[in-house]
């Protein structure tokens, strides 16, 4: 247990530097297993979802140099993975654990996928039904009451795969990802639907290794048995699901004004931008690599100079974000709008709670399978500190409604082991009146252990 007191601040000032992106690092490092040559990756994040993807493909014989944030992968080709000795653990990482699945998919060997606590309660069946369709073996873990739901850990035998094309129920990246990978393996070409688009990093990525992708709209189709080549070098520009905390607090503490540097700004992903502009919040970009000179080029690399270093490669845009404190106000955010924000969505309730007028966000019942229920986790701590929230369902789908607040209030609350819910917690504690008690912040160190040194940056 590691508790944690927050007491409200005056304001936010300086410039701060994240470490890099989450999800484009694990994908990062898997294609470059799966690729020809050595890839070096630099700014890889040391938080613990990344360290477990990197631990799972040594196991699979790859060979990993790691210093620091330079990450150096050596691939072995879509098909020089070797059978593990051992369970590959996935630890709390969902996107270690559903990513491989894909890859997994595709090998002529059985695996098994464990996972921690939580991760071994969170539903799997909406990645092995795919992946069962284009012939994978796959067995999972029941549980009651719903003995239809698959939970890991997960045994994965390969296949000569077949194509398919999905209609995804659910719009998920992770889904979507695993299924493309599994796709690489695929004699033909395997293709993907989705209802509403979800973070593109995969996409983007496997174009700058040499996959043959195409994009129609809503459908996505990778063409199998395609050899991969390493770019060589890959930047990973900063965590914008980290920034989130850190834009949020900026918005709402009075008289601050930070810059997040190095930003990924990739379009799937600024869903928390776009919210707060909408609610009023001044917010600046400045692009250091366009989005039109990303789209240059056969395999859609971005040749760029990054902080001053030498020349890296990015399938990505990145630059610095202005961030000034602001009278917010209540906004509807569309279910359609969810999956480019969903990882953002607890600081932005916290952002509703400061915002004068309602905030609706419809269609968040995805928050119900996260690292913990953060619907349930989210509503009881805000609850405490004075909030005025609800949530409502009907047919099938879920809301929570919003009306901002004069003032939040300090507050006894609980991370419920979750790292978002600590986080925005934390955001929540420096913009209230009095101290703010958290339980637990140890589970920050899933996704951004600098968190707290980072912040104390910025403190004025």
């Amino acid at each position: 247990m590691a508790p944690c007191a927050v007491r409200p601040i005056l304001r936010l000032k300086g410039r701060v530097t994240f470490a890099g992106d989450k999800s484009i690092a694990h994908r990062a490092a898997i294609l470059g297993a799966l690729s020809a040559g050595v890839t070096r990756i630099e700014n890889f994040p040391s938080n613990k979802d990344c360290l477990a993807t990197l631990s799972c493909l040594k196991r699979l014989g790859v060979k990993i140099n790691r210093d620091g944030a330079s990450v150096k992968i050596y691939g072995r080709g879509l098909f020089g993975l070797k059978k593990p000795a051992g369970a590959l653990f996935a630890a709390e990482s969902g996107t270690t654990l559903r990513l491989l699945m894909g890859v997994l998919a595709g090998q002529p060997f059985t695996s098994k996928l464990a996972a921690a606590r939580s991760l071994s309660r969170r539903p799997m069946r909406r990645v092995t039904l795919p992946l069962r369709k284009m012939g994978a073996v796959i067995r999972c873990k029941k549980r009651l009451p719903d003995l239809k739901e698959e939970y890991p850990p997960v045994a994965v035998t390969g296949a000569s795969l077949r194509p398919i094309t999905y209609r995804m129920p659910v719009a998920s990246a992770q889904v979507k990802s695993a299924i493309l990978l599994a796709g690489l393996y695929a004699k033909g070409e395997t293709a993907v639907i989705e209802p509403f688009p979800t973070r593109d990093h995969t996409e983007r990525m496997m174009r700058l290794f040499g996959a043959r992708l195409k994009i129609n709209k809503k459908r996505i189709i990778i063409s199998g048995r395609r050899n991969l080549v390493s770019p060589a070098k890959f930047y990973v520009p900063g965590d914008i699901s980290s920034a989130a905390f850190f834009i949020v607090a900026a918005s709402v503490i009075p008289d601050s004004r930070i810059f997040v540097r190095n930003a990924s700004l990739n379009p799937s992903r600024m869903g928390i931008i776009r919210t707060l502009k909408r609610m009023g919040a001044k917010i600046n970009i400045k692009y250091q690599i366009s989005p039109a000179k990303l789209s240059q080029g056969r395999r859609d690399p971005a040749s760029y100079e990054y902080s001053g270093r030498e020349k890296g490669i990015s399938g990505e845009p990145i630059g610095e974000i202005e961030i000034r404190s602001s009278r917010l106000k209540g906004v509807t955010v569309k279910k359609k709008d969810i999956p480019s924000l969903i990882d953002e969505l607890p600081v932005l309730m916290v952002a509703a709670c400061f915002a004068g007028g309602k905030s609706v966000f419809e269609g968040v019942e995805e928050l119900r399978v996260k690292e913990t229920d953060r619907i349930r986790s989210m509503t009881e701590n805000l609850k405490k500190m004075g909030a005025d929230i609800r949530t409502l369902k009907a047919k099938g789908s879920e809301k929570i409604v919003i009306r901002g607040v004069t003032q939040l209030k300090g507050a006894e609350v609980k991370s419920f082991g979750d790292h978002r819910t600590a986080m925005s917690m934390a955001v929540a504690g420096l913009a209230a009146k009095g101290l703010t008690r958290i339980d637990d912040i140890s589970c920050i160190s899933k996704s951004f252990p600098g968190f707290l040194s980072i912040l104390n940056t910025i403190k004025a």
